[in-house]
């Protein structure tokens, strides 16, 4: 979920915001990276470990840090000590995230150097206005500095080096879905926080029936297209923050999800199947029928600790399996 990016603009030598947050549930750092997602001039980059968060401040040099009061490794109280008896971060904003309001927390938070307190996860709009505020005071600060100048370069070698690495190790380069290490990644913190709150959580896999013949017919370079619009159906119904879509490997794909009571998993399931269908993609090959289809297998359960999301995975492939069995363009979910 790291999305590392510049405080300076590489083409234009503009500075802009660079956002830490330092939060262990993945979930919020999905949510704030998806509500800063439409700020060009914002950039985002997530630690999910508080007891890595000043080495990696460090390198990233943030304009303002989120910072989560409770984590299992690390204190928030004790992560704002040591940013302001940090040399490099003695100055940088810091707003404090926290799941409820406590007049003596906050009154605390801010002896000892928060900058801001917000009860997460905050709307949206103030967000992105009290980002905005915090680090134009401190960008305003530090431009009247010495240092301002090499920071704007180390910053723009680190855009460099960011954008290729996210590329390398977080998206997939066809559909543009999460790829398959930061899939591993994101179902392990899921599963983790499922078990906390003892939380239904699914996953369906889904396969674009009879691949292999269009590619045989239209050839490898159509298929990419065809895989290309499918995941975007499937990016679709994966809005929320809980929610992710990945390619798990060839034409098949993967949908980690904490289902809404009010919309079941298998609701969820039906409706991408049958989008999929009616994007009327043509495949004459086929032997389902005369457009692309696709095949979803899903599981679900209320994770134990004993337990790995492994299985849940291998009980979905298994529905998966039926549901080709059963005559493919079909769902099929199973209860772990």
């Amino acid at each position: 979920m790291n999305e590392p990016g510049p405080a300076m603009s590489a083409l234009s030598g503009e500075y802009r915001t660079m956002v830490m947050l330092v939060d262990d549930q993945a979930m919020i750092g999905e949510a704030v990276r998806r509500a800063l997602a439409d700020q060009p001039e914002i950039h985002f980059h997530y630690c999910d470990n508080g007891a890595d968060a000043v080495r990696i401040a460090e390198q990233v040099k943030p304009t303002v840090i989120l910072q989560d009061l409770v984590m299992p490794n690390a204190s928030g109280l004790d992560l704002l000590r040591q940013y302001r008896a940090h040399t490099a971060l003695h100055d940088v904003p810091v707003i404090v995230l926290s799941s409820e309001e406590e007049p003596a927390i906050k009154s605390e938070a801010f002896s000892l150097g928060a900058n801001d307190y917000l009860v997460k996860l905050p709307d949206q709009i103030e967000l992105i206005a009290r980002v905005r505020y915090h680090s134009k005071a401190y960008t305003n600060q530090i431009q009247r500095d010495e240092v301002f100048r090499a920071l704007r370069e180390s910053q723009r070698q680190l855009v460099e080096k960011n954008l290729a690495l996210e590329r390398l190790t977080h998206v997939d380069g066809l559909t543009g879905l999460s790829n398959r290490r930061y899939l591993d990644q994101f179902i392990d913190n899921q599963w983790r926080y499922a078990i906390r709150k003892a939380q239904w959580m699914a996953v369906l896999m889904i396969d674009v029936d009879k691949f292999k013949r269009y590619n045989d017919s239209h050839g490898h370079l159509a298929g990419d297209e065809v895989l290309k619009k499918v995941a975007a159906i499937i990016q679709g119904y994966c809005r929320r923050p809980t929610d992710l879509a990945a390619r798990f490997g060839g034409e098949e794909f993967l949908v980690v999800m904490l289902p809404d009571p009010a919309e079941s998993a298998e609701l969820v399931a039906e409706r991408l199947r049958s989008d999929v269908e009616k994007a009327g993609i043509p495949h004459t090959s086929s032997s389902v029928g005369d457009v692309i289809t696709v095949s979803i297998g899903g599981a679900q359960c209320v994770p134990k600790r004993e337990e790995n999301y492994v299985d849940l995975i291998q009980k979905a492939d298994e529905a998966l399996y039926q549901a080709k069995h059963q005559g493919r363009n079909r769902v099929v979910l199973l209860d772990k």
